[in-house]
């Protein structure tokens, strides 16, 4: 509208050229914009609803302890540095993992440092 240009929509035969034309375009855009969201949405919910309801596991799958990581069998070793009071944050540095990872690791395996 700033730039005074005309839309032509050969496909739709629609031509946008006076600001109230446009503006009542854009309005009726974004009103179907709106509801089409409203039923996506509505879609959405009931699809996982109904998901729920057959009891089906929604979400992203839990990680396994069972699973192979950096940590599988090194709990002697970090199980030493926490009785030598060496802080989690440097054992996860050691062990090349991130400190909440070691953290984690820590208090899942009810490991303690004396």
């Amino acid at each position: 509208m700033e730039k005074d240009v005309t839309v032509i929509c050969v496909k739709e035969g629609l031509e946008v050229g006076d600001p109230l034309n446009a503006k009542v375009l854009a309005f009726a855009f974004g009103l179907a914009v709106d509801i089409e969201r409203g039923l996506i949405v509505a879609r959405t919910r009931e699809a996982l609803a109904r998901r729920r309801q057959e009891g089906q596991r929604l979400g992203r799958p839990p990680g396994s302890l069972s699973k192979q990581t950096k940590l599988t069998g090194r709990d002697a070793e970090i199980q030493m540095l926490l009785q030598k009071r060496v802080a989690v944050s440097a054992i996860a540095r050691i062990m090349g993992v991130h400190r909440t990872s070691m953290a984690s690791y820590i208090t899942s395996r009810h490991l303690r440092g004396q």
